[in-house]
Formats: C-alpha cells, structure tokens, sequence
C-alpha cells in the first residue's frame, strides 16, 4: 500500500526534517516509493542479523532501538518518535543490522527501499545531505553518552539526562520505560529508582507515577550534572 497518510492533506513525509524544503513534486515523488505499514506495541520491526537496506519513518508512535550483548543483557541506543527515522546505517553499508527495532506505542511508518531512495538521492543532493547531518548528530551523541556511562559517575549521569528531557520545562515524563531508561543510561532499574529516591528525599525532583517526574530544584540537578568528578 503506497504511503498516503495524511494531516491536514499533507504526507506525513512532509513532517520529516530530511525531506523538508522539497517543492509538493518532490515530495509526492518520496511518497511514491513508500509503503505505509501498521505495527503494534511489542512488535518487531527488525532484528540484529536480518539484512537491512531500509528506512523506516515513524509517522505517529515510538520505537525502540536496541542491542543484546553475549549474554542476552538488553542496550537501549535511543527511542524513536513521531517524525524521525531509523535504519539509515543499512542504506550504506553491505553488512547485516546490528541493532534490533521494537515497537514501544502503536505505530505507523512510511518504509523505503534503500535503491529507490539512493535513487532519489543522485536527484536531489539536498536530501544526502540531510541524512549525513542526522548522522553525524547521532554519531556525535553516541560518543557522548559512551564517555558518560565510562567516566561519569551513576547520579550525575542520571541529573544530566533528566535536563536533557525537560528542555527547560520543569515537568518531565519519560519516553521509555524505567528500565529501558535505565538501560539507555548504562545501570540497572533498581539502581536508577535508588537515586531517584535519593533526589526526591533531597526535595530535587518529586517522583509522579512511572513516568512522570517534577524537577523541583532545577538550579540544584544542573549543579550535580556539572559537577566535576574525581
């Protein structure tokens, strides 16, 4: 089925920042090339070893990125949402996937085919481009959180990232599960709900719910996050 959903009669291909800045023709010719596709919350999208070739762009829902190390233990790399995409690494490169896509909410995706999309990208350069932005960003980002989990310790590590998602905003509700959270952090849950304990009791941050976290004292969390270690 050709992807055709639809906000206010515009593709959600337009909603997609490496597609922004085509004219309507060309955005109609990246939809044409894509397949629209339903999944349900804990579905596989892919798998580590399956061949990849290509992009997956989230229309409406969440999806986790993930890997498994040797012994089964779970890595979250990142959670995807309405508007971004994943798979790109697959477009250039021969190699099987090394991550694996889980479904988090209910969702809908546009799915393109690498050839057809490097296609696309010979006509319009522009679109290259965006995609090697989106790459060195999360590239960029990887390297940071590596040299977190390594050197920094588990509190500061946790302060840091509870700004990162409040964008300011003094109300947080995580987009993952505590545990994925906790993943994504390189520590246990049980180690993770320990310290967010520990800053509730220190009148830092008010825990509501599963998800939902209230920083109280934003000057008092940014101080722990810049807090030099050693």
């Amino acid at each position: 089925m050709q992807c055709s959903h639809h906000d206010e009669n515009t593709s959600c291909i337009a909603h997609v920042p490496i597609f922004a800045n085509l004219s309507e023709e060309e955005m109609l010719e990246i939809a044409d090339i894509a397949v629209a596709r339903n999944y349900d919350k804990g579905d596989m999208v892919y798998m580590a070893g399956e061949e990849g070739g290509t992009l997956f762009v989230l229309h409406t829902g969440k999806a986790k990125l993930f890997r498994l190390n040797a012994s089964g233990k779970e890595q979250v790399l990142r959670v995807a949402g309405a508007g971004e995409f994943f798979g790109e690494l697959s477009l250039f490169s021969s190699l099987p996937l090394s991550d694996n896509a889980q479904i988090l909410e209910e969702a809908t995706m546009c799915v393109i085919k690498g050839d057809r999309l490097k296609e696309l990208m010979q006509k319009y350069p522009s679109i290259a481009f965006k995609v090697m932005d989106e790459l060195s960003r999360r590239l960029e980002s990887a390297e940071s959180r590596i040299e977190s989990i390594t050197l920094s310790p588990v509190l500061k590590r946790i302060a840091a990232a509870l700004l990162e998602l409040s964008t300011g905003e003094q109300d947080i509700r995580l987009p993952m599960t505590k545990g994925d959270f906790a993943s994504q952090l390189g520590m246990t849950q049980e180690t993770l709900s320990r310290k967010l304990s520990e800053l509730e009791a220190e009148g830092i941050i008010a825990l509501k719910g599963q998800r939902a976290i209230r920083i109280e004292q934003p000057d008092k969390l940014r101080e722990i996050s810049e807090k030099q270690d050693g």
